[in-house]
């Protein structure tokens, strides 16, 4: 297991957010994706993080809507 748990990380930075896409490992030995979002505050050292967790048995369903979401998109620019 990695620290905190992690077994893969790896990230994008667009403009002023920075996304995280970590593979995480609990204590079960269970996988689970989780994204975070971070975003400076303005004239401040603080930021602004979200997360959501989407488990290993939930990843094909996300990504099949997450997959519906993006072809929505691209359909309608």
């Amino acid at each position: 297991m990695g620290q905190r748990g992690e077994v893969f990380s790896t990230r994008m930075v667009k403009n002023d957010r920075t996304y995280f896409f970590n593979v995480k490992e609990n204590i079960y030995g269970d996988m689970f994706l989780n994204i975070v979002e971070s975003k400076g505050l303005a004239d401040s050292d603080k930021f602004i993080r979200q997360s959501i967790v989407i488990y290993q048995e939930d990843l094909g369903e996300f990504l099949k809507e997450l997959q519906k979401s993006l072809d929505f998109i691209k359909q309608n620019r």
